[in-house]
């Protein structure tokens, strides 16, 4: 099954980095959170990746061109002809298909613009700036079992600020870091799609989580998988830094992989 990742927006809201590079590169540890997200997959067992470009594309392709050359130790032999040689094996199982989508095109007209790699065939898609312990295959089952052409992965984003439990005398009775937002639950991408979502998809300004999904929503197609473990979506600095922590620590909840 093949897995589709959004990789082409302009990121301006961390643009402290997107100046330099697409978001999707920007790195958590050594490694761009793009290699994270498809490392969340891999371990799964879904290897198939189309990566849909936009601005700084070729940034991404130079990364997958010369994967070696980031994630290996190489030897130059230059009295033999400068030949390289790759020490040590770090390649992965997987077939990444890199494809302009355009530099303006919205999400659903970038989801549009690969159908031709996707044909009759049930497929994945996420955001390229979102981590998450999610269960893929516990995922797909739950699509598979209701039958609708969407599924969603529905999350509940932490607060951004501790929460007091204050007396009705104004006693400081708990307090509460960082607690689950206030109750909604909101998309956290990580979609299984039908080939059907293709008929909902009119051109490049199609807006995937505007008339799509709304109109999905409407007909009953589109249904919500709950998940309750760390999500995460990288939108600015401060969110680039706290994950970036995380990762350092050695424990990052996302990183099911070994």
């Amino acid at each position: 099954m093949k897995v589709v990742i959004l990789a082409g927006g302009f990121g301006s809201r961390i643009s402290e980095e997107s100046h330099l590079k697409p978001k999707p590169m920007i790195e958590l540890g050594d490694k761009p959170i793009l290699w994270h997200i498809m490392k969340i997959y891999s371990h799964y067992g879904y290897n198939d990746f189309i990566i849909c470009l936009g601005y700084k594309g070729y940034y991404i392709k130079e990364y997958f061109a010369h994967y070696f050359l980031h994630e290996s130790d190489v030897t130059f032999d230059f009295g033999n002809g400068g030949n390289m040689t790759v020490n040590s094996n770090l390649s992965e199982p997987w077939k990444v298909t890199l494809v302009n989508t355009g530099i303006n095109t919205m999400t659903g007209g970038r989801v549009k613009r690969i159908e031709p790699y996707i044909g009759n065939e049930t497929f994945m898609l996420t955001y390229g700036d979102g981590v998450a312990d999610i269960d893929i295959n516990e995922l797909l089952r739950f699509h598979r079992s209701h039958g609708k052409l969407v599924t969603l992965t529905s999350v509940q984003p932490e607060g951004r600020f501790g929460h007091l439990s204050i007396s009705a005398d104004d006693r400081v009775l708990g307090f509460e870091e960082k607690p689950k937002g206030d109750g909604n639950w909101v998309n956290g991408g990580y979609f299984v799609m039908e080939p059907g979502i293709f008929e909902y998809l009119n051109g490049d300004d199609t807006v995937l989580e505007k008339y799509p999904l709304e109109r999905l929503a409407i007909e009953g197609e589109l249904a919500a998988y709950k998940h309750t473990g760390f999500w995460y979506s990288m939108d600015t600095m401060r969110d680039k830094n706290y994950l970036d922590h995380i990762w350092q620590t050695g424990n990052a909840p996302w990183k099911v992989w070994r």
